[in-house]
Formats: structure tokens, sequence, C-alpha cells
């Protein structure tokens, strides 16, 4: 009997990308992997983008669905993909970015050869003129197949982008992306990731990041709390997960996600008043989980020490954070 591959489900939610979407849907149509099917939700777009759609589901009637909806946000976009995916796995991709035309043989594949309920690839961000900006290794130093119980660091260790994964489908049986907030990834990934037993990883880079200049996450505001609140849902998920007494794993998370990546973003607020009141949010956030200073000066990632890695510029940056200078920091940056 001929083995019939499993189908994959691409959600591309799309909101005023008429410059970028063309290229990203291109990078869709182009992958080598035959049975695809790319869902494309126009989020109320007010631009051309429909125009597009419309050009590539009638191009590409096999491969193009398009559907037409009222602005919702990126995680409604998401979730009425979602409901709508016939697929055996979902893959997300944002409608300025592209992907390499291998990207969804290999993971599929990678998910098949290893029953992986969730499969990870690499991250290159790019500019305009699709020059790399920067590399994103996702799992260095991991093998292909990945146990999550002996490997567990796993956990706190990986970046939770949606967009780098594939995922079985019946992870989302009972979860949707959070509406109406910021870093639905952080939110929702972690918690998806806590229902798998087996995951896989290619050292291939084959999500490109197109970092634009007037990007949403350029606009820094109070927002950024929701970077919190998302961290509290995983810790009241976790909790009721076979995981749950892996409490090192979750300690060094919530320093990641919760103060690491908290401070990153802190960098960019530009109102003092919003600055300092997110940092009392921070520290309320730290006494209540006891995190101290020892704990974020020790913090490893990978491995190695997380400080060490960074630049010098930014090493400066936590430590005189972590040392009370907040006043010093805001001339610093």
């Amino acid at each position: 009997m001929k083995h019939v591959p499993s189908k994959v489900s691409v959600i591309v939610p799309v909101y005023n990308v008429e410059k970028y979407l063309a290229k990203c849907l291109d990078s869709l149509i182009c992958q080598t992997y035959q049975n695809i099917e790319i869902l494309v939700v126009n989020d109320g777009s007010t631009d051309r983008s429909e125009e597009i759609i419309r050009e590539y589901a009638h191009q590409y009637p096999d491969k193009v669905k398009s559907y037409l909806k009222e602005n919702g946000g990126l995680s409604d976009a998401r979730n009425f993909g979602i409901d709508r995916a016939t697929g055996d796995y979902i893959g997300f991709v944002d409608s300025d970015d592209y992907v390499n035309p291998s990207m969804f043989e290999e993971m599929a594949g990678l998910a098949e050869k290893h029953m992986a309920e969730m499969v990870i690839c690499n991250i290159q961000k790019v500019d305009q003129h699709g020059r790399i900006i920067q590399k994103l290794t996702q799992v260095p130093n991991m093998p292909e197949k990945i146990d999550l119980e002996n490997n567990f660091s796993v956990f706190s260790d990986i970046s939770y982008f949606a967009c780098n994964k594939l995922f079985k489908k019946n992870l989302f049986e009972e979860k949707r992306f959070k509406k109406n907030i910021h870093f639905e990834d952080i939110q929702l990934i972690p918690r998806i990731l806590l229902d798998c037993t087996t995951i896989a990883q290619t050292q291939n880079y084959h999500y490109q990041y197109f970092e634009r200049i007037d990007s949403i996450s350029k606009t820094h505001t109070e927002k950024g709390l929701d970077i919190l609140k998302a961290v509290e849902d995983v810790e009241e998920y976790f909790k009721t997960t076979k995981y749950c007494g892996n409490e090192r794993e979750l300690k060094d998370f919530q320093i990641f996600e919760g103060v690491y990546s908290f401070v990153a973003y802190l960098a960019f607020v530009k109102n003092d008043d919003v600055f300092y009141k997110m940092c009392e949010k921070l520290e309320y956030f730290m006494k209540k989980r006891d995190i101290k200073l020892k704990n974020l000066l020790q913090f490893s990632r990978f491995g190695k020490n997380y400080l060490l890695s960074l630049s010098l510029k930014k090493n400066i940056f936590y430590l005189l954070f972590f040392a009370g200078q907040k006043r010093l920091i805001r001339k610093f940056i």
C-alpha cells in the first residue's frame, strides 16, 4: 500500500502587508512538500492585500485557500485559520516573512520519522534586501530527536516563536491563541510544549524573519506587561502537567521570559512614567517568585552563563538594571 504523506496546513494571517505579501506567498507556493494547504486569512486589511490574495487563490486553487474577516488581531486571525485547517500538522508564517523551499518537507519528515508532536527550525533575521542581520539558533547541542522527559532544559531554553515550528494538529484541540494581548506566543506555545512527549529539530535556518522598521514590535508601551501575564498563565498550566516536578526549569523559564525578556523590552520604552511603573510590576513579579540577584547572575541557557554570552552593551545594561541603577539606565539607552 502506497504511503500518503501527511498533510500540512500553513496559516498566514494578513493585515496591510501589500509590500511584502507576494514574497511570503511565493515562498509557500514553491515548497518542495506537495501535500500542503495555505490558509491566507485577511484580517480586515485596508490596502491591496485582498487583491493580491485573490490573485494567488485564483492562480493556485489547489493550494491557496483565501478568507476575509473583520479585523480582530493576530491571535484571532490565527485561530480562524486553526478552525479551518484540514492538515495533520499546522504551521504559521507571518505575512511579511518568508521561508526556505524545503522547510515543510524537512519538518514534516522529522515529525513522522521521530513521531514528534512539535518540530523546530532555526531563524534568520533579514533586512529589506534579504541580507542576514542575525542568526537565531534555537536548540544548539541537542540531538535531532528530543525526549522531553530526559531533556527538559529545553522548556526554559528555547524561544517561543510560533512561526519556526510545526505542530501536530491535535495539540490545538483545546487550545487557541489568547486574543487582544501582545506576546500571545509566550502565552500559548510553552503550554503546547508541555503537552508534548517528543519534539524534533533541524539546525537549518529555514525561517526568514523580516525586521521591519515600521513593525508594531518597535512601539514599546505598557502592553509589555502582557509578558508577565503570559508567564503567569504558563505557570498555572505547568502545575497540571506531568512535568510539574521540574521546578528548576520552571524557575529558569520565569527568569528568562519573565525577567530577561521583559527587561529587554523595557529598554525601548520611551516614556519615563511608563518605564518606572513597569519596573515596579517587575519587582513585584520577582519578589513573589523569590527571584534574587544571584539567580539572575547565575542563570544559564544552553549550558552557558547567559550574561556572559551577550554583547558588552547588553551586559552593562542588564547589570545596571539589576543593580537598581534605573535612572542611570535612562541615560545609558
